[in-house]
């Protein structure tokens, strides 16, 4: 759970606290506030809002993160709402953004997708969850989208369901740079 707070003297800026403490993606242990960060995000309007964010560091290996609510997409500049969007209904959305960046969200989950089920059910597997859909990684007559929602579900928020696991036991991989070609 997050707290969102608008700040008044700045318009469309927000805090970002999470409401209970946090331990380490990297290694379980606990984290220190050691400053804050803004953070860029455009909503499904083209509106952008600025977040203010806290900056972990481990109190253990001393890496840093960021500490992202939800509704965010590590190394993603629109929310996971817009995203989510345009990949479930690639025809038909109303997300104000360029031919190359729609192009360059289908090809990342495109790209990522079997990684992304993998991590799911590794996590299922190390968290002892029973039912487990193990003919996941096979190919069939399946939707990609179809595929991860027997994994998170299909109901609206599904791409928060895949990010929050992964980014939390420190599986999330940093994203191509945004000067990806057709070819690349």
């Amino acid at each position: 759970m997050y707290q969102i707070t608008n700040l008044l003297k700045i318009p469309l800026e927000f805090l970002v606290r999470g409401a209970g403490r946090i331990p380490s993606p990297c290694c379980g242990k606990s984290m220190s506030v050691i400053g804050t960060r803004d953070r860029k995000s455009k909503e499904r309007s083209g509106e952008t809002k600025v977040y203010n964010i806290r900056r972990l560091k481990c109190d253990n290996c001393g890496r840093i993160h960021h500490e992202l609510p939800d509704f965010l997409v590590p190394y993603k500049r629109y929310d996971s709402e817009s995203i989510e969007m345009v990949l479930s209904n690639p025809s038909n959305h109303d997300i104000p953004a360029d031919e190359s960046t729609l192009f360059r969200w289908n090809e990342w989950f495109k790209s990522f997708l079997d990684y992304w089920v993998g991590c799911l059910i590794s996590i299922m597997h190390q968290t002892k969850q029973e039912n487990i859909p193990l003919d996941l990684r096979s190919v069939n007559s399946e939707t990609a989208l179809q595929r991860l929602g027997r994994l998170v579900g299909n109901a609206s928020r599904w791409l928060a369901r895949i990010v929050r696991p992964i980014v939390n036991i420190n599986l999330w991989l940093h994203t191509r740079s945004a000067f990806l070609s057709a070819d690349g």
